[in-house]
């Protein structure tokens, strides 16, 4: 078996060229100790990514340009280029053109993916207006890559070291939060975070906190029903299929007296309030 094989091939999409995406690429790899541990593979544009690095004033960034993820060295960073033709880029400014070039960028690297000619994905920041089209109607990336795989069951999980956290609902209004919730959905969240803490993560014995919908959790229903109708029910299931979970938690508390340490992941019931 030769060192190549244990070093994985990472898809990194350029997101919206106009982003901030292509600064953190070069800027990232600039590090060539990365290569060690694996073969960057990045989906966008040679062009985009000269123009960057010439912006930046980046010398000691080097690449190689490929046509095809089969044509992939280790020890170097890869760009395949998905568009050969030229772009405006102008840094900061919404683009629906580069909308389409950055959806482009994450459909190739996506059909790579799902042909076992990549190990993993890492996705640049889109705009998520500019990017839709005919195939491109989601919330973000989770929502369409879930499509693309075919799960109705996921999670968008959020993690910095051990410090992990999971949101029941997605890119949603605040005032269809409470509409959208079930115990059905937040105990589906539960399970789902529970076996990626064991698949992904190596957690042998999860523990995993969920956080209440209103203020204080509820107070016993006086500021809101979710909790007594909804979350302790789905809790209370979890535990009965052997998952450890605990809660409902008032998130401003519990994240202010770190509590969240003393738990492998959080569940909270929506995006800001997880974020």
């Amino acid at each position: 078996m030769s060192e190549h094989e244990h070093r994985p091939k990472i898809g990194i999409t350029i997101g919206d060229y106009n982003g901030v995406g292509p600064e953190i690429i070069i800027k990232a790899f600039t590090d060539v100790h990365i290569l060690q541990i694996c073969t960057p593979v990045i989906y966008g544009s040679s062009k985009v990514i000269s123009f960057y690095r010439k912006t930046l004033n980046n010398a000691e960034f080097n690449y190689n340009t490929i046509r095809s993820s089969r044509e992939i060295i280790h020890k170097k960073v890869n760009v395949i280029n998905c568009w050969e033709e030229e772009v405006n880029i102008v840094p900061g400014e919404a683009s629906t053109v580069a909308g389409q070039y950055a959806f482009r960028a994450l459909e190739q690297a996506t059909g790579d993916l799902q042909q076992g000619l990549i190990e993993a994905m890492v996705t640049g920041p889109i705009d998520k207006y500019s990017i839709q089209n005919e195939n491109f109607k989601f919330a973000g990336h989770t929502e369409y890559l879930a499509e693309k795989f075919g799960q109705k069951k996921y999670a968008m999980i959020l993690a910095s070291g051990n410090f992990r956290v999971a949101t029941v609902t997605g890119h949603i209004p605040v005032g269809e939060v409470s509409a959208s919730l079930s115990i059905e959905k937040i105990l589906e969240k539960i399970s789902v975070v529970n076996d990626s803490l064991k698949r992904d993560f190596g957690v042998r014995k999860p523990r995993i906190a969920v956080l209440g919908l209103n203020p204080h959790a509820g107070d016993h229903g006086l500021l809101g029903k979710e909790e007594e109708t909804m979350i302790t029910p789905a809790i209370k299931q979890a535990n009965e299929q052997k998952i450890v979970v605990f809660g409902p938690y008032s998130a401003d508390g519990f994240f202010a007296s770190s509590n969240y340490k003393n738990f492998d992941a959080v569940i909270a019931m929506y995006h800001d309030q997880g974020l």
